[in-house]
């Protein structure tokens, strides 16, 4: 195992709030969808809003599910789950931000990259869309501040000012 395969930090889904979020996007389906078919409203086009909007949600809780099983390794190379999938390289990263104002998961921060990146969306987890991932969700708030601590470290021994 060389230094770029050592884990530097790990971002990983907090069992209870993986649980409760799960639940409540669960539960949410199942209610629009209650809603749509047995307490229809007037307007067919709302009915149908309703039925889809729950499917989605249902669809939404089975992707999080899925999404949460694996963690968020930082190694010296850069961003990948813990299943392998390459998230940001570490020469690809241009800051981080973790402030109170920043578009960022809850719990999380948010990298820049250098360039522009394929979009990718593991909800509760990370996502990334062009220039930005964003790291978080129902992860622990003090695994995020880590990791982003430990990546602005890195940064500012690549770049000097």
């Amino acid at each position: 195992m060389g230094d770029d395969d050592t884990v530097l930090a790990t971002v990983s889904a907090s069992a209870m709030r993986r649980g409760l979020g799960i639940t409540m996007l669960g539960l949410l389906g199942l209610l629009l969808i209650y809603t749509g078919i047995l307490r229809p409203p007037a307007h067919m086009g709302w009915q149908a809003f309703l039925v889809v909007m729950g499917i989605l949600s249902l669809w939404g809780a089975e992707r999080m599910r899925r999404a949460t099983r694996v963690a968020v390794e930082l190694t010296e190379a850069g961003l990948h789950t813990s299943d392998g999938e390459v998230i940001a390289a570490m020469e690809d990263i241009a800051s981080v931000d973790r402030g109170a104002f920043a578009f960022k998961p809850s719990n999380g921060f948010i990298l820049r990259l250098k360039g522009r990146a394929p979009g990718r969306w593991q909800p509760g987890l990370w996502w990334r869309f062009g220039p930005r991932v964003g790291i978080g969700g129902v992860t622990p708030g003090s695994q995020g501040k880590v990791m982003a601590d430990i990546i602005a470290a890195k940064l500012a021994e690549r770049d000097p000012r």
